[in-house]
């Protein structure tokens, strides 16, 4: 008991040193893990984690469903909340944030992605991506950037219509400047390619890739395409809650 209690010790000073040599630019995860409970069953989605991500990289998370990857990345995004363990990101323990702080901490740092892009289908594609401005104060014109974005990712032209009148890829699209809106940190996308084809897929992923350098946040990427995951900076593979593979550090 007395033995394990050290390591368990020396594995938080250890990560937390790494927090302090590498700066604020990063998403440390430190002897995480989540469990769900019901039916008098525990199951475990994430088992014991820890592991950082650094800012201005692509990092591909893939596995077969029900490995960890989107619990992983909901609990990064304060989505979730762990079981045990913490998590840092930019110097900031978000476990420790009151719920305001955290919706303040989601809109001011993460950007999210999502695989059935959740455009809403009543407002245009402008007023999609000024959605998440709507109840926030900032410093920028709301329009003009919003504006901005969609030209940067080919759809000014498309501004005043409805997701209904998109085709899928170009939906993702207007997800991914929704995404940047805020001008975050860090981008989340779970599995942004999943509903398109192969080639708006590739086309979806160099999106994010160029985007992402222009502004040099970091990407976490969940996807079971291995081509795409192919491209990125570093590739996890996780498997039953567990990362077995770690590609590119």
């Amino acid at each position: 008991m007395f033995i394990s209690s050290r390591l368990s010790m020396w594995r938080s000073f250890r990560y937390i040193s790494l927090i302090g040599l590498w700066g604020n630019h990063m998403i440390s995860l430190i002897q995480c893990k989540k469990d769900y409970k019901g039916n008098g069953f525990v199951t475990e989605a994430l088992k014991e984690t820890s592991i950082q991500f650094h800012k201005g990289k692509i990092t591909a998370i893939t596995g077969p469903s029900g490995s960890g990857k989107s619990t992983l990345l909901s609990l990064i995004g304060a989505m979730d909340k762990p079981t045990a363990g913490k998590i840092i990101v930019d110097d900031i323990d978000i476990l420790q944030l009151s719920e305001n702080r955290l919706a303040d901490f989601r809109f001011e740092k993460i950007g999210f992605i999502f695989q059935h892009f959740e455009l809403i289908p009543t407002l245009t594609a402008l007023e999609n991506v000024l959605a998440p401005l709507f109840v926030r104060k900032v410093a920028y014109n709301k329009v003009e950037r919003a504006e901005m974005l969609l030209e940067k990712v080919g759809l000014f032209e498309k501004r005043n219509e409805l997701p209904s009148q998109l085709s899928g890829g170009e939906k993702q699209r207007v997800a991914i400047a929704r995404a940047l809106v805020n001008e975050p940190q860090w981008i989340l996308a779970d599995e942004p390619t999943g509903n398109l084809d192969s080639k708006n897929g590739q086309m979806i992923y160099q999106l994010i890739d160029h985007l992402s350098k222009e502004t040099n946040c970091g990407v976490l990427l969940v996807t079971h395409d291995t081509q795409l995951a192919a491209q990125a900076d570093r590739i996890i593979e996780m498997k039953d809650g567990i990362i077995i593979n770690d590609r590119g550090v």
